[in-house]
């Protein structure tokens, strides 16, 4: 029975052993302690006829006064109470120590996933600020799409992706799939299964991501060689035709050299080589897995090179001088959204000069780590042009150089506007460059709006890359004709800046071996007029006028310089031709 408390507003004083629950365990109460003594003081008070229990005490949850409860055997048993003394805080026991072994299992198992759960969340956080999961799906699909249809590949999805995409990002192995569809001739990348993105073979265009599927485009397939000699067919020329004084011997055992680990993702990965003295084509040779030497390749970055060929000579037919202000580029009612912007600021003093020369001083990350700004750019924007031409200056117009990709392809909206229609545009290295050249297999791509990717995104086999590099070196002729303006390898061999790094760039082209900023200044035997395209992973087409030689190599070498030195190469090559 419940005694009365002393005071009527005071704290109970039961003596009576009383059975109470909480949270998850059950406990006796022989004697209610003082209010001095009770976690939570004055919690228990008299009804007027029995002891409340407390609705919380801050050490032992939640209490329920099972004394009158009718299942309180039933839930806590008729357990004898445990004589505490009442001064004693601890008469209560928190319910951790009757809780059953299943119980603590089971809070846990609770625990554990909630951290796992927070482990989670915070990954995929971090994936989807650095766009890991839609720039790994769109690597997946770019590449398997331009293998088969562009390049003219098998079309073996399996080994594309073992090939070209899951070397070159390692981390990616397993979270990144991807399928083929032949007959709509589109590829779709996918990240973990859930995130997708498609890129589709589109005439003129190439394989653009987040086009819609073209069943009516025919991709590329290689023909067969042409056994007329270069340049006319794809025959190396026969050795009693070489130039007096090749090593022939020597250049064979460099060339051999260079292909000794191909198809290893961890070695030098040589995809293609030509070498041309005299107009002659010496060396032709493709790499493991490329059977048919009219496979076209990824030129990366040296698609910069003929991208500018290609901008100088249509500028040049609009009377659109090279060091005329951005801004004031574009044709009446052509202009797009972006140029307002630069008008109101330092971007207006941008020329074209400076885009050609990497002096836009715009602030864009150059890095291909995760997140950075040309991973962003080639996979995720629809308009690559305007994304860059968006960003703002970090350093004035003209005076700083710093290799951008994103300017090359605001060069490109440059030219796009200059024809009436975007087909003309498309249709334009065709008409202009390859079919002058005798140019087969050389596709430029688009982004998704249709201008060009001339940061990064031409194709091409070794013998016509030849081709191009032959053309440049000889001043923009081809047998007799004049292809480009007058002017262009000057202005690719110009040097951007006096002073750094720049002092080894041109307009788009690289001067090797420029004294003060050439990559390849300090390799013995490389002339000093020596340009070339450059692109990722060793794409290179060296031109040297004072030998009337030109050096191609492509490959897929994802550990740069420590499986492919392009300089030693070029160094190499050069010894064995006669000057």
């Amino acid at each position: 029975m419940n005694r009365a408390p002393s005071r009527a507003t005071g704290p109970c004083s039961c003596a009576e052993h009383r059975l109470w629950i909480w949270e998850e365990g059950c406990a006796s109460i022989p004697t209610v302690p003082a209010a001095s003594a009770m976690p939570n003081p004055g919690a228990l008070r008299w009804s007027g006829s029995t002891c409340e229990a407390p609705k919380r005490s801050p050490t032992y949850g939640l209490l329920t006064d099972l004394g009158e409860h009718p299942s309180a055997a039933a839930r806590c048993g008729t357990r004898a109470a445990d004589p505490r003394s009442a001064a004693n805080p601890g008469n209560l026991t928190p319910a951790s120590a009757t809780m059953s072994p299943v119980k603590w299992v089971k809070r846990i198992l609770i625990t554990l996933g909630a951290l796992l759960l927070v482990l989670v969340l915070a990954v995929v956080g971090i994936l989807w600020y650095l766009k890991i999961p839609t720039t790994g799906a769109a690597m997946a699909a770019k590449a398997v799409c331009s293998a088969a249809f562009v390049a003219g590949r098998p079309a073996d999805v399996d080994t594309l992706m073992a090939q070209d995409v899951t070397p070159a990002s390692p981390a990616l192995f397993g979270l990144v799939s991807a399928e083929i569809n032949e007959e709509e001739h589109y590829a779709t990348g996918k990240f973990l299964g859930m995130f997708k993105r498609q890129a589709s073979f589109t005439t003129d265009r190439g394989c653009v991501l987040g086009a819609p599927a073209d069943p009516s485009a025919v991709p590329y397939q290689a023909a067969p060689a042409d056994p007329a000699p270069w340049p006319a067919g794809d025959a190396v020329a026969p050795e009693a035709d070489w130039p007096a004084g090749v090593q022939g011997e020597e250049l064979k055992t460099v060339v051999e050299e260079a292909f000794a680990d191909s198809g290893d993702p961890l070695g030098a990965n040589a995809r293609g080589v030509a070498v041309v003295q005299d107009g002659k084509l010496l060396v032709l040779r493709s790499g493991k897995d490329i059977d048919n030497p009219n496979v076209a390749l990824h030129g990366w970055s040296m698609t910069k090179t003929v991208s500018a060929m290609l901008a100088y000579k249509k500028l040049t037919e609009m009377g659109i001088d090279i060091e005329t202000p951005v801004v004031e580029a574009f044709p009446e009612g052509k202009a797009p959204g972006w140029v307002e912007q630069w008008q109101a600021d330092e971007r207006a003093g941008i020329t074209i000069a400076d885009l050609m020369y990497m002096r836009a001083g715009l602030k864009i990350d150059e890095g291909y780590d995760p997140g950075s700004d040309v991973l962003d750019m080639l996979y995720n924007q629809q308009d690559m042009a305007g994304w860059a031409a968006e960003h703002p200056s970090e350093y004035p117009p003209g005076e700083y150089w710093e290799y951008l990709s994103a300017v090359s392809n605001i060069i490109a909206e440059i030219v796009q506007a200059q024809f009436g229609t975007l087909e003309e545009y498309w249709t334009y290295p065709k008409t202009a460059l390859y079919d002058p050249l005798g140019v087969k297999t050389a596709t430029l791509e688009t982004d998704t709006i249709g201008t060009w990717v001339g940061s990064s995104y031409l194709w091409a086999s070794p013998g016509d890359w030849a081709r191009f590099g032959q053309m440049m070196m000889d001043g923009g002729q081809w047998e007799g004709q004049q292809i480009l303006p007058p002017g262009w390898l000057e202005l690719a061999g110009t040097s951007a800046v006096p002073e750094g790094e720049g002092a080894g760039y041109g307009a788009q082209t690289w001067i090797a071996a420029n004294p003060v900023g050439g990559s390849c200044k300090d390799t013995q035997g490389i002339p000093e007029d020596t340009l070339y395209m450059g692109g990722h992973w060793g794409q290179t087409v060296a031109m040297v006028p004072s030998r009337d030689a030109v050096v191609v190599r492509l490959g897929w070498t994802f550990n740069g310089e420590e499986a492919f030195d392009r300089c030693q190469f070029l160094s190499d090559v050069l010894k064995t031709l006669p000057e």
